[in-house]
């Protein structure tokens, strides 16, 4: 439930320092979620594919969670032009669908994939713990990486309690059903995940105290950028530059 499949691999994207692939990532998403030209945005989608090719990512999951994404933007579809005020490019009977809301749509379309897009190949491309280092290394508040780091840990813990508890209820004959039997009972199941993971949290705490904890994890990995590093943030933060300048002075790239 909880695997890392797009941080398996060995392409040229895996091979970048991670604090460059998080800050690129971070960059990058902060300034395309900022553009109002619909050029720029499919330029910068175009971007983040390329980036996410040469990742080398499993197309079976890429489409899965490409489609996720996009569920949600049909939302955007079916409510975003319907209900914004502009001059009318389509009628469904009473419904009125504007220009400016299937502009809008278009363009909310554009960004958040290019987002994903970038995210799936820079940040997908490492698993957690070396992101949680990268995040630390780049001067993350030590208490949101202490958070990120053991929410991840935990996710885990979670899920295999879930699977224990709900395994050992089959085998005493539970089949879920609708109807109050089965409502209580998972009911039940869930409160004793949540105590359960409490004690546990409880233990594991003063188990960090007692070998010296401090509210800071250490890592034994050292990162080391090297000149391929180089190129590639010079190569990114231009090419997002361009994206600005495309946004600003459309008349410029004659777009």
């Amino acid at each position: 439930m909880f695997d890392e499949p797009f941080a398996q691999g060995d392409s040229p994207v895996h091979r970048l320092d991670p604090r460059v692939r998080l800050a690129s990532a971070a960059f990058f998403s902060l300034c395309v979620a900022l553009l109002r030209d619909p050029s720029a945005a499919a330029a910068a989608l175009v971007l983040a594919a390329a980036a996410l090719a040469a990742s080398l990512p499993p197309a079976g999951l890429l489409v899965r969670r490409l489609a996720v994404v996009n569920a949600f933007i049909l939302f955007l579809w079916a409510t975003v032009p319907a209900t914004m005020p502009g001059e009318t490019l389509l009628a469904l009977g009473p419904v009125l669908f504007s220009r400016e809301g299937m502009a809008l749509a278009w363009l909310v379309t554009l960004k958040s994939n290019a987002i994903l897009l970038a995210f799936l190949a820079l940040a997908a491309t490492m698993n957690a713990p070396t992101m949680g280092h990268a995040m630390d290394r780049l001067g993350v508040p030590p208490k949101l990486v202490f958070l990120f780091l053991f929410t991840y840990r935990y996710l885990h813990v979670i899920a295999d309690e879930w699977r224990r508890l709900i395994t050992a209820a089959r085998l005493r004959g539970f089949v879920p059903r609708t109807g109050m039997h089965s409502y209580r009972t998972i009911a039940h199941l869930l409160a004793m995940v949540l105590v359960n993971s409490f004690d546990r949290s409880g233990r594991v705490y003063q188990a960090m105290v007692l070998r010296g904890f401090s509210g800071r994890f250490a890592s034994v990995v050292r990162f080391r950028a090297r000149s391929r590093d180089a190129l590639f943030a010079l190569f990114w933060l231009t090419a997002t530059a361009a994206l600005i300048v495309m946004d600003l002075y459309p008349e410029v790239l004659g777009v």
